[in-house]
């Protein structure tokens, strides 16, 4: 079995890139500079200020980048929470060439290193990319709907919508089995590019995802917002009452194990 520092070596090798820890004031401006041009956000809001990054550094947290010759092409950052976890509070990186989960087995072996068992993040759970990736590619978990959490966020990604989150917890050392896929019902479908809400009242739930809520956003708002919505009431809903998020399918869809 290959350890977390192999995995991770692995990983940034495909990617082309070279991951490190960031200390100085210099690494933390490209950070931000990066930030700025994947987010685009207003001015008083950024993902994360150079100064909180000096603190999260100093204070032991997790500040790194990925460079591929040189040049920063990824980065995450994120602080110590509660226990054994590690609460990984922005990651943003190039789309499709393997950097962000470079930069996550990076951050896994980090943690593992330093007795840290878990990593927690938040994730719009309307992006479909992010979700298959945080519960296929790596096996984290949604454990809780956090409605509206950033409150309304400006910037070129979120387009002044409300910021539902799901919080994801990645268990470092364990692999979540295989969730049934039936009997199910269908919590939420897609229709004519619309969520259409079902039923819930099933062993095993699906709710659907928009194939591109950041294009529906800017073409559609009424569509993004109807989304959003959709998710809140019948994911949001299913989790407070203590059903479990137990993977994600192929077609764009949470498994809801009731």
């Amino acid at each position: 079995m290959r350890t977390a520092h192999e995995a991770a070596g692995e990983a940034a090798a495909k990617a082309g890139v070279t991951i490190r820890e960031l200390h100085e004031i210099g690494e933390f401006v490209q950070v931000y500079r990066l930030f700025d041009d994947i987010w685009h956000p207003d001015p008083g809001n950024p993902p994360v200020t150079v100064e909180l990054m000096v603190g999260f550094a100093h204070a032991g947290g997790y500040v790194a980048g990925a460079f591929e010759r040189g040049t920063l092409a990824g980065a995450s950052v994120g602080f110590r929470a509660d226990g054994t976890t590690l609460h990984s509070h922005v990651t943003g990186a190039s789309i499709g060439r393997g950097i962000g989960l470079a930069l996550k087995l990076h951050q896994r072996a980090w943690c593992l290193e330093r007795g840290l068992t878990e990593i927690s993040w938040t994730f719009d759970p309307l992006v479909r990319r992010n979700a298959r990736f945080n519960l296929t590619k790596l096996g984290a978990r949604p454990v809780e709907y956090l409605p509206n959490f950033y409150g309304v966020m400006g910037d070129a990604i979120n387009e002044g919508d409300e910021s539902d989150r799901l919080l994801a917890l990645w268990r470092l050392t364990e692999r979540p089995e295989e969730p049934p896929r039936e009997p199910y019902t269908v919590g939420v479908s897609v229709q004519g590019g619309r969520p259409v809400i079902g039923r819930v009242d099933g062993a095993v739930v699906l709710v659907a995802t928009p194939p591109d809520i950041e294009s529906l956003r800017r073409a559609d708002p009424g569509a993004g917002r109807a989304w959003r919505l959709a998710l809140r009431e019948v994911l949001g809903g299913l989790m407070v009452r203590g059903s479990q998020v137990a993977g994600f399918t192929e077609n764009g869809e949470y498994v809801v194990i009731n």
